[in-house]
């Protein structure tokens, strides 16, 4: 009942948050006297806090309408041009003129770990000036309904061959974080078929391939517990009124109390300055606050198969890399892979997927050429910073695009040839 006790607590504050919200407009009020007062300041912005921190935040929006390709800006159309029932695929199209050869498609796959593929708007928005871009969207478990069946990590293997097959020969795959495992799963099944659509390069950004190597906290709390604790303490049933009520779903809001908890410190002072610079009138730190928080806190549940075979294959019995992974029946042979070229990044400082994770990557793919093969560690970025920020932008966004480059299918090679490789501290070989 705990799922239904949340969402009844969160109705009941409902008119709470509606107060807070109305007595916050009239503070804010220009014709207010004490508006812009101390006491005035302090009193909308302890209401702003409450109503934030009470709110159910919806998912939230790329809200990317143009990028700038060749120096000059383009229009940007988000189109869907794949759906099942438990994800959509989004191409960014770009407004480009015909004439112009076309850069390389890449399909990024969005982690399906709690929060929505908008997580990913600061990698779109650097990848996209470069390349013909698509990303999965995946669907809140509990907006679906159980007439659609279930999803567990065989179809999530199966979707991702889906989309190669939609998108077309020649498209590189970017995984990040969760989605390194299936990622290299669907590569190692195309290849054992051998399927023409497999892609021409995959590259896999902080993810858990092997967990038995440098385990964090979030592993050592998986291999700590069997899959029956899992299914007893986690697991529930998505309540009334919701569209997929009755279906068993492992909560959004479970994965957000995890992830919080481990940073607890930090988010309890980021909500104190938040108050502080409203009572300021500080405006750009308090905006970027919202913009991060109405990301980081909009979350999705995940179906009940999907988590605890996901949590099973990849944390507790570590299938993939023993090589003892199976897709229908069928094992995954990552020793099929040769012809696909692979790139895998890493943060110095990430304490979800600890640094050798993927890396590992390489191990369990020998028969890919040294020349189709590179590793790179980011100094002095954690979990989040392997795909987003700063260095992302300027250290390894570069190398994704300078890979997939140099990498394409000679018949579908259209974009500009690769510069040639700095030599720089971060990269390594195998």
């Amino acid at each position: 009942m705990f799922y239904q006790l949340y969402e009844l607590n969160h109705a009941a504050m409902a008119p709470f948050r509606a107060a807070a919200d109305a007595m916050r407009f009239m503070s804010d009020n220009p014709m207010n006297p004490f508006a812009q007062t101390a006491l005035g300041r302090s009193m909308s912005a302890s209401l702003e806090v409450f109503e934030r921190m009470t709110r159910r935040y919806g998912k939230p929006s790329f809200n990317l309408p143009e990028t700038v390709v060749d120096g000059k800006p383009v229009m940007v159309t988000e189109e869907i041009v794949w759906a099942k029932p438990f994800c959509n695929l989004l191409h960014f199209r770009r407004d480009l003129p015909a004439a112009r050869p076309a850069d390389q498609k890449i399909l990024l796959v969005a982690p399906m770990s709690g929060h929505y593929a908008t997580l990913l708007r600061g990698t779109v928005e650097a990848l996209l000036p470069h390349a013909d871009l698509y990303i999965t969207d995946w669907i809140d478990a509990r907006m679906v309904p159980v007439t659609e069946g279930s999803f567990d990590l065989d179809d999530y293997i199966d979707y991702l061959i889906e989309m190669l097959h939609q998108i077309g020969p020649g498209t590189h795959v970017v995984g990040v974080c969760q989605p390194s495992v299936p990622v290299l799963a669907a590569v190692a099944v195309m290849e054992t078929r051998c399927d023409r659509m497999a892609p021409a390069s995959m590259t896999l950004m902080g993810g858990p391939i092997d967990t038995r190597s440098n385990p964090t906290a979030v592993n050592k709390l998986a291999g700590d517990h069997p899959l029956e604790w899992f299914r007893d303490n986690v697991i529930m049933s998505v309540p009334f009124p919701q569209p997929g009520f009755m279906r068993r779903v492992y909560p959004g809001f479970l994965q957000l109390s995890g992830f919080m908890s481990m940073n607890l410190d930090r988010h309890v002072t980021a909500h104190k300055e938040f108050y502080e610079h409203l009572v300021k009138n500080d405006g750009e730190p308090a905006e970027k606050h919202r913009e991060f928080y109405d990301e980081y806190l909009a979350v999705m549940d995940l179906t009940e198969e999907f988590y605890l075979q996901t949590v099973d294959a990849v944390f507790i019995r570590h299938s993939l890399p023993k090589g003892e992974m199976m897709h229908r029946a069928m094992p995954v042979d990552t020793k099929a892979i040769r012809s696909v070229a692979l790139l895998t990044v890493e943060g110095e400082n990430d304490d979800i997927s600890g640094v050798g994770q993927t890396k590992a990557a390489h191990t369990i793919c020998p028969n890919i050429p040294d020349d189709k093969r590179q590793h790179y560690m980011q100094p002095d970025v954690g979990h989040y910073g392997v795909f987003n920020g700063s260095r992302f932008r300027s250290e390894i966004a570069p190398r994704i695009i300078e890979f997939t480059r140099k990498h394409a299918i000679a018949d579908t090679k259209t974009a500009k040839p690769a510069s040639r490789k700095r030599n720089t501290k971060g990269d390594s070989p195998t």
